[in-house]
Formats: C-alpha cells, structure tokens, sequence
C-alpha cells in the first residue's frame, strides 16, 4: 500500500544560489491558497499571499516554500503576525536586497484585511525606474 501523502507540511524553507547575483532583478511568487485559524473562534482565515523580492545570493526554493505555507493551515494567527512571521523566515534564508510580503486576508464579518510587511537589505536603493516612449503605465 502506497502513502496517499508523501509530502508533509514543514517548518522549514530551502533555497538555492542566485543564478544571477550580479543584477538586480525581481521574482513575483503568488500564493493564492493560504489558510490559517483564526487564534480567537478557531474557524479558517483564507488569503493571498504575494511575496516579491529582489534576491542576493540566494532564491526560495518552490516546493519547500509551498511545503511551509502549508504549515500554517492548522494554527491560530492574527494576520498581522503570520504575514511578520513569514517575511522574517524567508528573509533568514536568502538574505535578499530587497523583499515585500502582502497578506489579502478574505472577508471576515465584513471586514477585510491586507497586511503589508518589508524588509530592506542596509544600503540597497532600488534603480530609478525607466519609462520607455509609448508607455502607457499598464
């Protein structure tokens, strides 16, 4: 009999060497599946998570990262910490230039949240950007 779950949620997220250390560029990873509980009524919390980053040295590894959001689907969070807390581990894994995390929590009682949480490496500015001609901002 074959194990219907080979995989399992983990606390923990891999990364690899940055193929291209030398440029700035940005990785955009769309988590449109996370849940956690709410700590007060214990019912899920459902949101999107968009993590974009500009790497140094090291990128997140995909699976390891879908692995870890998985983790959070059975505890009790505010938004506002889950959103910190997953922003702090990456940044401990890859040690990025630059990286933004955005929690867009669904509705809750008529409430929706969206948390917005930075990290900056010491001296890093991003480039100025460039409009080229016939831009139209879209």
């Amino acid at each position: 009999m074959t194990d219907r779950h080979p995989t399992q949620p983990q606390s923990h997220v891999d990364s690899f060497p940055n193929p291209t250390p030398e440029r700035d560029y940005a990785i955009r990873i769309r988590m449109p599946e996370f849940t956690c509980l709410c700590p007060k009524t214990g019912q899920p919390d459902f949101a999107e998570l968009l993590l974009e980053y500009v790497p140094e040295e090291r990128c997140i590894e995909l699976k390891s990262l879908k692995l870890y959001i998985w983790s959070f689907r059975e505890r009790g969070t505010f938004h506002e910490a889950v959103t910190n807390e997953i922003l702090s581990t990456l940044v401990e894994v890859t040690r990025p230039r630059y990286m933004r995390l955005t929690g867009t929590f669904h509705v809750r009682g008529g409430l929706y949240t969206s948390v917005v949480a930075e990290h900056r490496a010491a001296g890093w500015a991003p480039a100025p950007a460039v409009t080229l001609p016939g831009d139209t901002g879209s």
